[in-house]
């Protein structure tokens, strides 16, 4: 008994030590498969920022950098124009998240009924967001030509005064004052409407992709919920209300992290829209210069490399701290 015993040891530790080193060969071949991804990651993601802090902390030009500590930083923390294209960013995310979430779920909802020819319509609705933004910019600046535009024209025959639109740098609340003879404080004039002109058509071009999101999120709902809702005398809003919203946490949570993201790295339709009106970089007195407008200034008109840079990871902390909020505040509201 005790030979058998010895060879079934025996056998046992050869089976172990083979399966230990079958399991050391596939880690290593599982390292050797990620290894092209990480090296990717690892040329265009981490060592571009790590450069970019490096140079925010220099001045002067390419391979004639001088290292000057954190004065760039200092000089955009106490610098007016780096808290002006703060103040723009800020005001055009709230023009186009909550406009963008809000429509956006109101169009899922509707495109997820049983209605004909529903396919055709979400085709249409997420156009927009496959459409070259260079492309669109240009027939949304002759929409809102001062002249000919299609928008001043809807004003016109609704008994409102034009606008200028993407030239017009004063604030809406007194432009619109100005009409009814009213005049506004400073903190009272909002946005400019050059800013709202691109946020109007920011929210046209990203709707269509937060419909299809949240469309996604609404087709994992059970039918059989609303079924068992319908049949204990549920109307649509209680039905919206007790069991799409809940069960679309999780949906809604990734369009509003994601979004509020792009929003605050938006610069494709800015700088298009300004160009298609003839603007300089920023809009007209600066109006439309978000943070990622004036980083681009600085480092392509004055060669600003350091400054550009100090901004950009600025911008990235205030991405980061948003982000965190954003888990922290809604991701213990998400219901899985």
């Amino acid at each position: 008994m005790s030979g058998f015993a010895s060879l079934e040891r025996m056998a046992h530790d050869r089976a172990t030590t083979r399966n230990h080193i079958s399991r050391r060969g596939v880690e290593w071949t599982a390292f050797l498969f990620i290894l092209p991804a990480f090296v990717l990651i690892a040329a265009f993601h981490i060592f571009p920022v790590l450069y970019a802090i490096y140079i925010s902390l220099h001045t002067g030009a390419i391979n004639r950098f001088t290292y000057v500590g954190l004065d760039n930083y200092i000089r955009a923390l106490e610098g007016a124009d780096f808290w002006n294209a703060l103040s723009v960013t800020i005001w055009y995310v709230a023009l186009t998240l909550p406009a963008t979430l809000v429509l956006g779920l109101v169009l899922a909802y509707l495109l997820y009924q049983p209605i004909r020819g529903r396919g055709i319509y979400r085709t249409i609705y997420f156009l927009p967001y496959v459409i070259s933004t260079v492309a669109s910019s240009i027939v949304w600046a002759w929409v809102f030509d001062p002249q000919s535009g299609v928008a001043n024209l809807i004003l016109q025959r609704i008994g409102l005064a034009p606008l200028r639109w993407l030239i017009e740098p004063s604030g809406i609340g007194q432009v619109m004052g100005a009409q009814v003879g009213v005049s506004l404080p400073g903190w009272a004039q909002g946005p400019s409407v050059a800013l709202i002109a691109v946020a109007i058509f920011t929210i046209w071009q990203s709707l269509g992709y937060v419909t299809v999101i949240f469309l996604a999120g609404l087709t994992n709902i059970p039918g059989e919920l609303y079924d068992a809702a319908h049949i204990d005398g549920a109307n649509a809003l209680q039905l919206f209300r007790h069991i799409t919203l809940p069960l679309l946490t999780p949906t809604t949570f990734f369009v509003v992290v994601i979004s509020v993201i792009a929003s605050f790295q938006a610069f494709n339709q800015i700088f298009a829209m300004n160009t298609a009106a003839a603007q300089t970089l920023g809009g007209p007195l600066g109006s439309t210069s978000t943070l990622t407008v004036f980083m681009f200034d600085q480092l392509y008109t004055y060669a600003n490399y350091g400054y550009a840079s100090a901004i950009a990871v600025l911008l990235s902390i205030l991405i980061l701290v948003l982000t965190l909020v954003n888990f922290r505040a809604l991701g213990a509201r998400v219901q899985y």
